[in-house]
Parts: structure tokens; C-alpha cells; sequence
């Protein structure tokens, strides 16, 4: 259910406010709604107030750095400092800590330089053999791929520098390294060689552009001897750091963000010379939160609660309220929009139809196993506080999530369970072959005759196991058509259900035109399916005569209310026919269940039969290959299908049931309550001590 709400006006002295706003955001409970126009000001900040925004913004901005660069988990709660020792707080802090990211950057610079041109670099040294310290001679080193043909280069230089250059290469891991000796006054000249034969002089990054050969070599010699000792001693500073003034630059960041909330909640309000009113919504299982939080400043604060006109406010929020069995199934409806304030939370029919639609697809004991334990697994990473790292998806999904993902799972598992009972079905048939499901055509009858299908009846074939099979959808060539209307009935019932919320909610909100446009389509939906029963799917035309059909009454009653009610709206929907015929369609939709079912179940039986087939010729060896086969192929068709037999019962909800409802077309902000950072501890008092 949506929850209800109330409407709050606030009123206070300005001198008072920064302590109420404090008040409200402790008592984390209230959802502001903007103040726009009227005599007050509103918006931007200026002034000293706008001073002090800025200044806030600016420490807690060096607070957020500082914290980044310590690269350190939230520490346990610690005291907030005084005030006006803030800013000089951080400094001490943000100063050293600064300094020090400043070495770790040009330490891990110069590490990856090492790592990336060390060996090559140093023995291009070796092959420089001091030259690339002359003032005369100048080297132009460059990189090799194992590729490239020297001797195309020593072309090029022969023809601009003749004997005037020197060349030499050698080996570095898997790749070569050369270096060209050359007048200095040439040295363009062997640079526009290389460009010739596509390479490329090497340049060294950072600093090391500016050494000769041998002295980079040297100083990255000196890089890979001490580098890793050196990044231990800058982390271990950087732990003591972290470990000095992580809490206090924790506990200083949530006050200020805080006050920078204080100060957003100020521009959104209304604001006097001396005066300032707020206005927003809480819910109203915690208006007395809100009570005890403002009854503290007695006189000193006004306000009233009232409730919301749900008919026109198009900004009231929408909090979900449901029990324990429906509430995890919010994080299935989190793939949807909020419905609209005042209209209806189908929550608790996703919860009841989605897991039992996914049951009669699957309708596999062996699946519905395995699902069970993923669920089992999900609830348990929750119940150790775990998180599931979904790298491969640049997801991370927390433990309250996984706890409601393991309830749903384990919903759905019960009821796949459920119905491979109904069906015979364990990875496919393998239960029927070792004879514990088997048919019993004479309790099918029984069970099924009244639909006009019978089981035929073989003279010496004997049927034996220990359960038998009461919903064989397997058997196509007669229950096809039962487990097909069987379907239907589900759309049926949910697309009629829907338009009658769609009437409810039009009588609701005094709405006209939406009333009639669901009395129109449900009576219409209603004779479509007359339509469909009277006549045996369009075999029997004469039953439009037979008066004596309830379900023929039944259908001219409901093209009567059709064409009512499309007359009643008709400037509005003047296409509503094609409508009705779009809502038919709908509800034939719902044979996705039978369908995608029917398709799951033939794979299953394909793989069991294939693997049981192959013991059965093969003998014990063709029982291993069997049983290996199967399990691979049981479970590359499950990978596959998988998420089609999860999205077509959650397509089902989300067009076929919630687009006549209305559901999809308008929804409300959700709802968002002003709260603290962090618990209080004492911040209220701060806050009233500042206080002009």
C-alpha cells in the first residue's frame, strides 16, 4: 500500500532557524517540498548567508580531497570538534596529507617509468657508451618492433647522412632497442630518417626528458633499487595519517555537509527579514517524530499538518508500506516507476502472480532446486552482512538487497517446485522414466473430462508409478488446449481487473472521463470474451440467437456498456474500438505462460531423453555419458531461457495489467526525507550556539 502522508507548513524566527532546521534534519522524517513566488524571498542565498554557504562548501570540498587521498574506511564514531576550531582542523590535516599525495604521485610516476623504459633505456646507455654526453655528437635512441627492418632504416640514413652517423641495436625482452649517432647539428636530419621508415624517436616521460642516457639510466637504476621500499615507507606515513585524523575529517564531514544541507534547505524556503516558513510532507505513522522534534522550541516555532489533496497535488511523495511477505517484492517493482499518490500500489499482486507465473513456466522440481539453493545462497551472504560483487556488470549489489532477492528467489522456487509436482517434471522427464510420475488415465478423465478432452484408454498398456501426473502438459496432442485456456483464465482475470481499478480510481478522483473509459473497455473486454466462449472461438455463430446463454446476455450487456461509455468519451478516445481490439490482444498474451512453459518443459524432456537414451544403448558407459551430457545440456538450455522466463510474467504485469490501470502514466517523487549524515551526538547544541 502507498503510504498515507501529511501536508507540514513551518514557520520560525530567522535567528531561530539554522537550530529548527537542525531539529528536522536529526529527526530525519520530513520530505521539503520547494516554496516558489509569494511575498517572501526564495532561491539563491545572499548575504551572510550566502558567505557562510560558500564557506561551509569550501572546507567540506577540502574535507572530501583530503579523505580521497587517505584512501580510508569510515572509523568508528568520533567527537565532533569545536566550531571555531573547524577550519584550522582540516589544515593541519589537508597540509601534510597534501604533501605526501604530492610524493606518492611522483613516486608512482616514476615507477611506471621504470617499469616501462628501465631495461630499455639502460641499455640504450650501453650501447651509447657515453656519446649522449657529448657536445659535439648527439644520439637519437628509438624502439624496434620485431617487425620492423633495420635495414630499410640504415637506407634512409645513408641517404641523408651518408657515413656521417652511426647505428647499433639490441635486444630487450622481446622487442629491440636502437640508438643513432650523429653530428648534433644532424640530429633533425636522423629524426626525419626515422619518420621515413615510420618510427619514431623514444622520448622519456616526466623529468627523465631532460637526462642523457646514462644519467636516466642511472637515476632509474636508483628507482628500481629503492622505489618499493620508498612507496612502503610513503603508505605506511600515509596509514599514520589516516589513522590521526581520519575520524575527526569523518566526523567534520557529515557536519558540514549537514550545514550545506541547512543552507539548501534555506533557499528552498520561504524567507523574511525576520521570518522564514518551510513547507514539505512526512508520513503520517511518523508525525509524532516530527512533534517531539519541533516541541522543543515551544513558541519559538509554528506549524501545521494537514492532510494532502491527493487529487491535485502532483508532488506529494510516495513511500511503499507493505507486510512481510510483500515487502521484498518492492525490489521487483524498483524496475518500475512509483505509482501516482492517491492511486494504487500493485505491490502486493506482483507479489502474489509474478513468483506463480514463473512457477507454472518452469514447473520443474529439479529446477525449482536448484533455485531454491541460489536463493539460500543469497540470504545467507545477507545474514553475514555480505555484499555480491557483480564486476562482470559494474555492479555491486548490499546485503538488504540480497536478503530481499533470496526471499523472491525462494518464492519463486516453491512454487516451480509446486507445479513440476503437477506436471511430472524433473529435469524434464527423468522421474517418469524411473517410474515415480507416471499418467493415470482414468484419474485424468475424472480430473479433466469436463473440459471435453478424455485420455485415450489403451487395451494392455499399463501405467505404474508412485504419484501420478494431474496437469500433463507434456501430453500435446490432447491437453494442449486445456493448458492453453488454463492461461488465458490468468489474463482473464488480470486485464478485467485492471479496468475495473481504472473505474475505481476515476470514481475516486471524481474523474469522468477515465470512469467511462473503463466502464467502456471492461464491458467490451468482457463481451470479447463472451464473444470467444459462446461461439467456440468463432465455430458456432448461431449462439448470437441463444438467449437462454447467460454468457450471451453476458456479451450484449457488455458491447451495451462499450458503446456507452465510448459515446460518454468519444472527443477524448475517438479510436477507443481499436483500443478494445488492442485489450482482446492482451489478453491472449497471457498464452506466453503455456508457450514459454510448454517450450521449457519439450527442451527439459529433450535432454533427459537424449542422456537416458544413451544408457539404455550404450550400456554403463552410455549411463556416464548420459548423465554428462544431460547436466551440460540441462544447464546451457536453463542459461539460455532463463531470463526470457523471468521477463515475460514481469512483462505481463508492467503492460498487460498496469497500462489499463493508468499506472504507467503519471507517478510521484519518491519519498526523500531531509536527514542527518550522520546521528547527531550533540550537533544540535553546536548549532544552537551559533545561532544569531
Amino acid at each position: 500500500m502507498i503510504n498515507p502522508m501529511q501536508q507540514v507548513v513551518i514557520a520560525t524566527r530567522k535567528r531561530d532557524s539554522e537550530a529548527v532546521i537542525a531539529a528536522l534534519q536529526n529527526a530525519g522524517v520530513l520530505h521539503l517540498k520547494p516554496i516558489t513566488g509569494g511575498p517572501l524571498n526564495t532561491g539563491t542565498l545572499a548575504g551572510t548567508d550566502a558567505q557562510s554557504r560558500r564557506e561551509d562548501e569550501r572546507l567540506l570540498a577540502r574535507v572530501e580531497s583530503t579523505l580521497a587521498e587517505l584512501g580510508s574506511y569510515r572509523p568508528a564514531p568520533a567527537p565532533l570538534p569545536a566550531q571555531n576550531t573547524w577550519a584550522d582542523t582540516i589544515e593541519q590535516a589537508a597540509l601534510p596529507v597534501a604533501a605526501l599525495a604530492r610524493q606518492r604521485q611522483e613516486l608512482q610516476a616514476d615507477l611506471d617509468a621504470e617499469a616501462a623504459y628501465g631495461d630499455a633505456v639502460r641499455a640504450l646507455a650501453k650501447l651509447a657508451g657515453g656519446l649522449d654526453s657529448s657536445r659535439r655528437v648527439s644520439t637519437v635512441p628509438f624502439l624496434l618492433q620485431p617487425t620492423d627492418n633495420v635495414a630499410e632504416l640504415e637506407a634512409a640514413l645513408n641517404e641523408t647522412l651518408r657515413d656521417r652517423h652511426a647505428l647499433a641495436t639490441d635486444t630487450v625482452g622481446q622487442n629491440r632497442v636502437g640508438l643513432i649517432a650523429t653530428l648534433r647539428t644532424e640530429r633533425d636530419a636522423a629524426r626525419a630518417a626515422l619518420g621515413k621508415v615510420r618510427l619514431g624517436e623514444l622520448r622519456l616521460p616526466g623529468r627523465f626528458d631532460s637526462m642523457s642516457l646514462g644519467e636516466a639510466a642511472s637515476a632509474l637504476g636508483q628507482i628500481k633499487q629503492s622505489g618499493e621500499s620508498r612507496q612502503r615507507e610513503l603508505n605506511a606515513e600515509r596509514d599514520r595519517l589516516a589513522q590521526t585524523h581520519t575520524p575527526a575529517l569523518y566526523a567534520l564531514r557529515d557536519a558540514l555537509k549537514d550545514r550545506v544541507a541547512i543552507h539548501d534547505v534555506r533557499a528552498v524556503s520561504a524567507r523574511g527579514k525576520y521570518s522564514l516558513a518551510m513547507q514539505g510532507y512526512v508520513p503520517e505513522d511518523r508525525v509524532p517524530a516530527l512533534q517531539a522534534a519541533l516541541g522543543t522550541f515551544g513558541d519559538a516555532v509554528s506549524y501545521e499538518l494537514h492532510a494532502v489533496d491527493e487529487h491535485h497535488d502532483t508532488l506529494v511523495p510516495v513511500e511503499l508500506k507493505n507486510n512481510g511477505y510483500v515487502q521484498p517484492f518492492q525490489t521487483v517493482m524498483g524496475l518500475m516507476t512509483l505509482p501516482k499518490y492517491g492511486t494504487f500500489d500493485p505491490t502486493w499482486v506482483v507479489a502474489l502472480f509474478f513468483p506463480l507465473f514463473f512457477g507454472i513456466i518452469m514447473a520443474d522440481i529439479g529446477y525449482g532446486l536448484m533455485f531454491l539453493a541460489f536463493g539460500m545462497w543469497l540470504l545467507g551472504k545477507a545474514r553475514r552482512n555480505e555484499g555480491w560483487n557483480l564486476s562482470f556488470f559494474g555492479a555491486f549489489v548490499p546485503p538488504a538487497t540480497l536478503k530481499d532477492l533470496g526471499f523472491v528467489t525462494n518464492v519463486m522456487a516453491a512454487w516451480t517446485i509446486l507445479w513440476g509436482f503437477l506436471t511430472g517434471e524433473f529435469f524434464g522427464t527423468l522421474l517418469e522414466h524411473m517410474h515415480f510420475f507416471y499418467i493415470n488415465p482414468e484419474l485424468l478423465n475424472s480430473l479433466w473430462s469436463w473440459t471435453g478432452v478424455t485420455y485415450p484408454i489403451e487395451e494392455g498398456v499399463k501405467h505404474y508409478g508412485v504419484i501420478p501426473i494431474v496437469f500433463p502438459r507434456l501430453e500435446t496432442a490432447y491437453f494442449s488446449n486445456v493448458a492453453l485456456v488454463f492461461a488465458l483464465c490468468f489474463g482473464i482475470l488480470q486485464v478485467l481487473w485492471a479496468w475495473a481499478i481504472r473505474i475505481q480510481q476515476g470514481i475516486k478522483h471524481k474523474d469522468s472521463t477515465h470512469t467511462w473509459e473503463g466502464i467502456a473497455l471492461f464491458g467490451g473486454v468482457l463481451a470479447l470474451i463472451m464473444l470467444a466462449f459462446a461461439t467456440k472461438a468463432g465455430k458456432d455463430f448461431s449462439a448470437f440467437t441463444n438467449f437462454s446463454d447467460v454468457r450471451v446476455l453476458v456479451m450484449y450487456a457488455g458491447f451495451a456498456a462499450f458503446i456507452v461509455g465510448w459515446l460518454r468519451v468519444i472527443k477524448h478516445y475517438p479510436l477507443l474500438p481499436v483500443e478494445l481490439l488492442s485489450q482482446g490482444g492482451a489478453v491472449v498474451s497471457y498464452a506466453r505462460i503455456f508457450a514459454v512453459g510448454l517450450v521449457s518443459a519439450i527442451l527439459a524432456k529433450l535432454c533427459t531423453d537424449l542422456g537416458w537414451s544413451l544408457g539404455e544403448t550404450l550400456g554403463f558407459i552410455g549411463i556416464l555419458i548420459g548423465v554428462i551430457l544431460g547436466i551440460v545440456l540441462h544447464f546451457f538450455v536453463l542459461a539460455l531461457t532463463l531470463i526470457g522466463h523471468i521477463l515475460q510474467p514481469l512483462r505481463l504485469h508492467m503492460v498487460e495489467f498496469l497500462n489499463p490501470t493508468g499506472f504507467n502514466a503519471e507517478s510521484s517523487p519518491r519519498y526523500n526525507p531531509f536527514a542527518a549524515s550522520a546521528p547527531p551526538r550533540g550537533r544540535l547544541n553546536n548549532f544552537q550556539e551559533c545561532s544569531p
